[in-house]
């Protein structure tokens, strides 16, 4: 099947928006067709209700995933809060027998069932962001006005309270394909937690370590393509 007719779905990372994926254009063949998918309380949707849960956002989600990715094979990808979002919403596509979901993309994460030692949640706002800054080892440049940043505060507290509170609602593993992100110079999530997602699924599972730090694909998409069209490319049985 050529890889063009895959729609990558993307989930974006805590205080994320669909705008960061919308940026990934011009991409080299056979990249997928990016697909950004949207959460509520920014950008477009910033009068909205943040999501507070996870699995009740997977739910949520699930409809647009198949209005936007049409009737093709589906793969979905999360950063961060954006690959426990993905594999909430891995749980309820393989529900949906009309979604052709073919493979599930986490980066930058440990498995679903480690959960955080180390919060931001109730702390004021300086220390917040300082703690959220060192977990996600990098700032939004937004945060650095102040009237952005009164905007965006809300949306990143939600999020960042999501993440920490986020428990996998059943130990039940997929059926789909697992690739694992994890930058070689990530510093916040290591290689075995990374490797944590095999236990994710029942299917092929694959590591892949780019170049890079922990928002390594905020300098560019490419690592993410390149390891998204090699694991598209790769027979479904097959894991490395």
């Amino acid at each position: 099947m050529p890889l063009m007719t895959h729609s990558l779905v993307c989930l974006p990372f805590a205080g994320g928006g669909a705008g960061f994926y919308r940026a990934w254009k011009n991409l080299p063949a056979p990249a997928p067709r990016i697909v950004p998918l949207q959460l509520p309380g920014r950008e477009e949707l910033f009068l909205d209700e943040p999501f507070t849960d996870a699995a009740t956002a997977a739910v949520a989600l699930a409809p647009k995933v198949a209005e936007l990715a049409g009737d093709g094979p589906v793969a979905l990808f999360g950063h961060s809060l954006g690959a426990v979002l993905a594999f909430e919403l891995a749980r309820v596509l393989e529900r949906q027998p009309e979604t052709a979901l073919a493979h599930l993309f986490v980066s930058g994460s440990p498995g679903p069932w480690t959960g955080r030692s180390s919060r931001a949640t109730g702390l004021d706002d300086d220390a917040f962001l300082a703690r959220v800054q060192e977990f996600a080892g990098y700032e939004h440049d937004a945060l650095a006005d102040p009237d952005m940043r009164e905007l965006l505060l809300p949306i990143l507290r939600a999020d960042v309270e999501m993440h920490e509170n986020y428990r996998p609602g059943s130990d039940e593993p997929l059926h789909t394909p697992v690739t694992s992100l994890r930058a070689t110079g990530d510093t916040l999530v290591t290689r075995a937690e990374a490797e944590e997602w095999r236990k994710a699924t029942t299917a092929a599972f694959r590591l892949v370590e780019p170049a890079g730090g922990h928002m390594y694909l905020a300098d560019s998409p490419l690592p993410v393509v390149e390891a998204v069209t090699a694991a598209l490319a790769a027979p479904a049985g097959r894991a490395s």
